[in-house]
């Protein structure tokens, strides 16, 4: 029995794939992805931004191959980055061919419109060949036109059998190796579709909702959609869509599977939105923080409240825990236990101190009771 059951998820039982050497689906964690928005063609500009992004935690990231100047420049791409390249291809079966030479570590692609059944076996040997995965990927705005025909709009039904009519295509060709998406710009739409193909078959999903808008208001739409799913346990790699620094998509994915338990990396701050009982600025300290945090991968907790009412028992639950205490008289907690007081001047530097220590410690420990190779 779970100590708390009310928080326990059951994922759903998939089959496992890997993505160059990232395992997806199975037992492995949700992994998190961004797509550039670079020219994939100057490889200058889109190896930076994925450099960026791999500070930021990326697991995976996928870039846009509409044309042979992209593939061409993604084997310098793939050679100069630490994570696998997902080549992002619409409509040219050619260059899918020439992305998986170039070394990407999946294709994403829809089989029904690569074009004739030859192409689509040729594709297949390519990916084959050069050990790349695939992810099939619906989207509600491109259905095709039978499909369409049938239903009379974009519901959950058409986009399940358009999933697995392509799945079925990739299978009459001896492959398996790859994972399905089912996205829609509609909550609704796109939850009800992944559910729905969470019953019909055991790949490995690939969540996200798709044209989610802003940053705030499509941070807010992919977590009720995509957070329903996986807290429902559906899901084995999430993108957040928004339109915005690709950096923040990867910020809103960790933030998503933090807050359910699903992965654990960097400080995860738990604050109070502050009153007149503040004993000192919480919304702009917990602003600092966060970023003199963010080079902090160790997953640790930290709580900072402005006052006493909730102060100690967050406190009590977290790592490191700061409780306002009026007069420059605010308590530091350690490991839940009140430690020592602090005054107004220099909070932000001290608890900065305080997290980088306990990181350290935290990954010390860690290398202490690793198995020796």
């Amino acid at each position: 029995m779970s100590v708390r059951p009310y928080r326990d998820i059951y994922r759903r039982k998939s089959r496992q794939i890997f993505v160059g050497n990232v395992p997806v689906g199975g037992d492995a964690p949700i992994t998190v992805q961004s797509m550039t928005n670079t020219l994939t063609s100057d490889a200058r500009a889109t190896i930076k931004q994925i450099l960026e992004l791999e500070e930021a935690g990326i697991d995976i990231v996928r870039v846009s191959c509409p044309d042979e100047e992209s593939t061409a420049a993604l084997a310098e791409i793939v050679r100069a980055v630490n994570v696998p390249v997902v080549a992002d291809i619409h409509f040219h079966y050619k260059r899918a061919i020439e992305s998986a030479k170039a070394g990407a570590a999946c294709l994403r692609i829809n089989p029904g419109n690569i074009g004739s059944a030859a192409r689509v076996r040729e594709v297949v040997q390519a990916a084959k060949d050069y050990g790349c995965s695939m992810r099939i990927g619906v989207n509600a705005g491109s259905l095709e036109k039978h499909l369409l025909e049938k239903y009379g709009e974009p519901c959950p039904d058409a986009m399940v059998e358009s999933a697995l009519d392509h799945a079925r295509i990739l299978e009459d060709n001896d492959f398996t190796n790859f994972k399905i998406s089912v996205k829609a710009s509609d909550v609704f739409l796109a939850v009800a579709a992944y559910q729905g193909l969470a019953d019909a078959c055991d790949y490995p999903l690939h969540l996200g909702i798709t044209e989610a808008g802003s940053l705030r208001a499509g941070t807010v739409k992919s977590a009720i959609g995509m957070g329903s799913l996986l807290w429902a346990g559906i899901g084995d790699t999430i993108r957040v869509s928004l339109s915005a620094d690709p950096v923040e998509e990867v910020k809103a994915g960790f933030e998503m599977l933090k807050t359910l338990g699903l992965r654990h990396r960097g400080v995860r701050i738990i604050s109070c939105p502050s009153c007149a009982r503040q004993a000192f600025q919480v919304i702009k300290t917990v602003e600092v923080l966060e970023e003199r945090l963010a080079h902090i991968s160790t997953p640790m907790s930290l709580s900072i409240i402005g006052c006493v009412v909730n102060g100690p028992g967050e406190a009590r639950e977290t790592d490191i825990g700061l409780t306002g205490g009026g007069q420059g008289n605010h308590m530091v907690y350690l490991s839940g236990v009140a430690d020592h007081k602090i005054d107004d001047a220099g909070i932000i530097d001290h608890i900065v101190r305080l997290v980088e220590q306990r990181a350290a410690d935290i990954d010390a420990q860690a290398l202490d009771t690793a198995p020796a190779l």
